[in-house]
């Protein structure tokens, strides 16, 4: 498959194009959700402020106070929706945080703890990695983890993306493609060139965001990102974008549109790959497996359970990787160009 520099013909896209209609007709078609409102950090401050005076009230009646969350690790409180994704249903089951709990008591303390780190955040309107709260205080934490899942489950019982709280990711991801935007401190970045753009922690800085782009690729592992700059993707496919390590928030940094390119299971008899290429599934991944197939929101997503159940009979995975048995650069040449041209996601 040859292509010009310039990018392929506009023929290439029309299944792209057609999918991007369908997906926006069927949005309009859908009930649809109001859009949430953005928190103000006053708003963030004020929730904060309503948490401690119902622990000193409890206080003051001689009760142990408690914090209530919803109960995130509940597959049964998740659901999945074309329009936002996986998101928390209304009215889900909680749990109880008590600080009188010899099981919980040390996880009360340290989310009060990091409750008053982010007030003062908000406060002073300043920002602060996931990292840099970790390192206040290394020996109380334990480990980066331990703050990571602290600070979700505060998002989660204020209601309001990460980013409200003034905390940031602590790794930034890398962008390249048809894009182009301006930063907080108005630097103006153009990720056009040969080398990848770092993406700003604070996202919501950026402004005057401009693309033409077609599509937008998210690749997990940073090599084969790399793999598709050196082989020119962006211009050989161009108008698109590709990302690496970037998280997203239902309502808020969702991608309803995203689907799966692969590698997929399937795809590991079609193109023959070698059996000395593929990674056995470990204990742990098969019961990873078992748990996801077992997922509600599963059910409703065959050919996601399909997949998933040729990987548990193929007792196999494979990386991307796998694909440079063929050639080098079969991803961006071959396997990648075919899946966007002829519709080969789920």
């Amino acid at each position: 498959m040859a292509f010009a520099l310039m990018g392929p013909e506009a023929s290439f896209f029309r299944v792209l194009d057609q999918h991007r209609v369908s997906l926006i007709q069927s949005l309009k078609e859908g009930p649809g959700e109001a859009p949430r409102k953005e928190a103000s950090s006053s708003e963030v401050l004020v929730s904060i402020e309503n948490i401690i005076q119902d622990i000193v009230t409890s206080l003051a009646r001689n009760e142990a106070p408690f914090l209530t969350l919803d109960n995130r690790s509940n597959w049964e409180n998740i659901k999945f929706e074309d329009s936002v994704g996986l998101q928390m249903i209304p009215h889900c089951s909680t749990k109880k945080i008590k600080s009188d709990s010899a099981q919980s008591a040390q996880r009360f303390a340290l989310i009060l703890k990091i409750l008053s780190m982010i007030y003062k955040l908000v406060q002073s309107n300043t920002y602060a990695t996931k990292r840099d709260i970790y390192y206040t205080d290394i020996q109380l934490f334990g480990n980066q983890s331990v703050v990571d899942n602290i600070i979700n489950d505060i998002s989660c019982m204020l209601k309001v993306p990460r980013r409200y709280l003034h905390i940031l990711s602590t790794s930034k991801g890398l962008i390249a493609g048809n894009l182009s935007y301006i930063e907080e401190d108005g630097t103006k970045v153009n990720c056009t060139c040969s080398t990848a753009v770092a993406v700003p922690s604070n996202i919501q800085g950026i402004r005057n965001l401009a693309t033409d782009a077609k599509f937008l690729l998210i690749v997990e592992k940073d090599a084969t990102f790399q793999r598709l700059l050196d082989d020119n993707f962006c211009n050989k496919l161009s108008p698109c974008i590709i990302i690496t390590a970037m998280s997203f928030e239902a309502h808020n940094l969702t991608v309803p549109t995203i689907r799966w390119l692969g590698l997929l299971p399937s795809d590991i008899e079609r193109l023959n790959i070698p059996k000395d290429t593929l990674i056995p599934l470990t204990k742990r991944d098969q019961m990873k497996l078992d748990s996801i197939l077992k997922r509600p929101y599963v059910t409703c997503q065959p050919f996601w359970k399909k997949e998933m159940e040729i990987m548990a009979e193929l007792k196999m995975k494979a990386e991307i990787q796998a694909l440079t048995f063929i050639s080098s650069d079969y991803l961006s040449r071959v396997y990648l160009p075919n899946k966007l041209q002829f519709g080969g996601w789920i």
